[in-house]
């Protein structure tokens, strides 16, 4: 079973993988958590965590798959955080930067992953990139 935690995507890779036909034997759910304040409360990301180094970090995007991973059941999960554009940059963080993480289950604990992605492009190319990369993870694990 798969999950999904998203930011900057909206839900967008949750309907991306629904859109395929018999999707109800392998989705889970989906976890849109656009605000910080949603991720601490719907995934369990630590507010310190949030703080630290902002929404759009690995930590975050690791707290959001390990959250997701945990709350839904599923065995593969994958989060997503960044900054689509066109307003929203912050010094080292450029519109285009996104953090992705997935999350296995590892016997009883979970291995986390991650990766930074700087896509270019308007906000509907950041989010369609996003969303190509995303499902490749789900399917390279």
């Amino acid at each position: 079973m798969a999950a999904t935690a998203e930011s900057c995507t909206g839900g967008w890779i949750a309907k991306a993988l629904t859109d395929i036909a018999g999707s109800s034997q392998w989705f889970a759910e989906g976890f849109v958590t656009y605000s910080n304040a949603a991720k601490s409360r719907r995934l369990g990301v630590p507010r310190a965590v949030l703080r630290a180094g902002g929404a759009v970090s690995e930590a975050v995007a690791r707290a959001m798959a390990r959250g997701a991973l945990v709350r839904s059941g599923a065995h593969v999960a994958v989060a997503v955080t960044g900054i689509a554009g066109p307003g929203g940059a912050v010094p080292g963080k450029p519109v285009g930067t996104v953090w992705m993480a997935w999350a296995v289950k590892c016997g009883r604990k979970s291995c986390v992953s991650a990766e930074l992605k700087h896509f270019k492009g308007d906000r509907d190319a950041v989010r369609r990139k996003t969303v190509r990369a995303a499902m490749a993870g789900i399917l390279d694990r």
